[in-house]
């Protein structure tokens, strides 16, 4: 993009930088994912971190996406274990929050709704055998389609927070999300229930408990448990592993209230929320 377009990351960087807009197309480029997590092969954004800043910033245009993306499973097989880990816990949460994002659409949920099959397909085979090139399409498959959900829906409380203290801590961000992941979905759902009954979102959550166990009857909190089951199977470390301290709490959650994916939330979350959240997930 700088290539195209000339100057400084901090000249386009959102919320730390200039903000300025990408009027020139990016130099082409093709992208080769050998991850399967963030999906950014298909997403118009790129995420960078500002440590002078403590906070991870995206600069994005749709004139940034790749020419070409190409997709091989075969090339994440030699990813190891905690990578695995880590990042497919972020791509399982890239197809979770644009459904149930306030910017969901028909399209987007039908991307969404195939990640998630394939995350509860994949995920847990793939962290145990890293050579089964079956749950590792399936991987590959969710990261994808769930950047393409992220790209046309944006993301939710999760992602907040995961910027945020990945540019305070040493946090891997799939393991920042894996950690919110669960506190989220119980904080939306308990603030959906008490304030917006009436809300799609709830909905969506009981549809991703059932795509998620592959039980028709699964109730959200059977969901939540199925999360909570897979972090403890992949061995994720919670975030105080990583170096995030009680005393950052106050700049993480202010810093995480303003971040620009907290837009696709499907309720506004109050401080105290943000918070509890914080604080289950350390």
């Amino acid at each position: 993009m700088l290539l195209g377009n000339g100057g400084d990351p901090l000249d386009y960087l959102e919320v730390v930088g200039r903000g300025r807009k990408v009027t020139q197309r990016a130099v082409p480029c093709v992208a080769v994912p050998t991850t399967a997590g963030t999906g950014a092969e298909v997403t118009a954004n790129a995420v960078l971190a500002a440590p002078e800043h403590r906070l991870k910033a995206s600069l994005r245009s749709p004139l940034m996406i790749p020419a070409v993306a190409l997709v091989d499973p075969l090339l994440t097989l030699g990813c190891p274990a905690p990578v695995t880990a880590s990042a497919g816990l972020d791509a399982l949460t890239q197809c979770l929050e644009p459904f149930v994002s306030v910017r969901a659409n028909p399209v987007t949920d039908g991307l969404a709704r195939a990640g998630l099959r394939h995350a509860a397909a994949g995920l847990r085979r793939a962290y145990a055998d890293g050579s089964d090139g079956e749950a590792r399409t399936h991987m590959a498959l969710c990261s994808l389609l769930g950047g393409m959900a992220l790209a046309n829906a944006k993301l939710g409380a999760v992602h907040g927070f995961a910027g945020v203290i990945g540019g305070i801590a040493d946090v891997p961000h799939g393991v920042a999300c894996a950690a919110l992941l669960a506190p989220v979905v119980e904080a939306n759902v308990r603030s959906l229930r008490l304030r917006r009954p009436d809300s799609p979102a709830l909905a969506r959550y009981e549809e991703t408990a059932r795509l998620l166990t592959g039980h028709p009857d699964a109730s959200i909190e059977d969901g939540v448990a199925w999360i909570r089951q897979t972090i403890v199977l992949l061995d994720v470390p919670g975030l105080r592993a990583s170096g995030l301290r009680p005393d950052h709490a106050d700049e993480v959650v202010a810093k995480a209230a303003k971040a620009s994916s907290m837009q696709g939330n499907p309720i506004a979350l109050t401080h105290d929320d943000l918070h509890a959240i914080l604080a289950e997930a350390a």
